[in-house]
């Protein structure tokens, strides 16, 4: 990683943290705010390999996977972005599917590194058992009203950490000038 990709991942990192923080603190609009974020992610995730199907992903092999995928996560964000009105359990439910799948994959990754000698083996296997014990305090405490909120905040600053941490990890790749 560059200078430049270490500083740009740095600041991203602290930019998700201070964006967590800020919908903590004023949690009156964050709901609204939290399923905005997460429909317009998807959905330009979506169009972005949808985007990469048509003009390059076309003719490779699994190519019609990418088409897939990026169906599927567009249906995901015009899903979030129509869920506003809905009672705020269907949320965390959703929520907490979010979750459970990223942590399912995320170990998942995990088993295949360590299968393959990785030596970053141990932190996506604490990244995927960080998703599902997300997703099950989802489910736990699904009662409670800001739930969600608190949930989506905790994930975020997790992540940000993961970036910032990401940015100070050295590299094992050779730079030549």
């Amino acid at each position: 990683m560059s200078r430049g990709q270490r500083i740009r991942t740095f600041l991203i990192g602290l930019i998700t943290i201070i964006g967590a923080i800020f919908l903590i603190r004023y949690r009156s609009f964050a709901y609204e705010l939290i399923l905005f974020v997460l429909a317009i992610g998807f959905m330009c995730t979506g169009i972005n390999l949808l985007l990469y199907y048509i003009f390059m992903a076309k003719n490779m092999v699994d190519g019609k996977v990418i088409f897939y995928k990026g169906i599927i996560l567009f249906n995901f964000g015009v899903m979030s972005s129509s869920i506003t009105n809905v009672p705020k359990i269907y949320i965390l439910l959703y929520l907490a599917v979010i979750h459970a799948f990223s942590g399912l994959i995320e170990i998942l990754r995990a088993k295949e590194a360590k299968s393959y000698g990785a030596k970053s083996w141990r932190l996506k296997m604490i990244h995927g058992l960080v998703n599902i014990m997300m997703a099950a305090f989802c489910i736990i405490f699904v009662k409670h009203q800001n739930t969600a909120i608190y949930i989506y905040c905790i994930g975020l600053i997790y992540s940000g950490l993961m970036r910032i941490g990401s940015a100070f990890r050295r590299t094992t790749f050779m730079f030549i000038r």
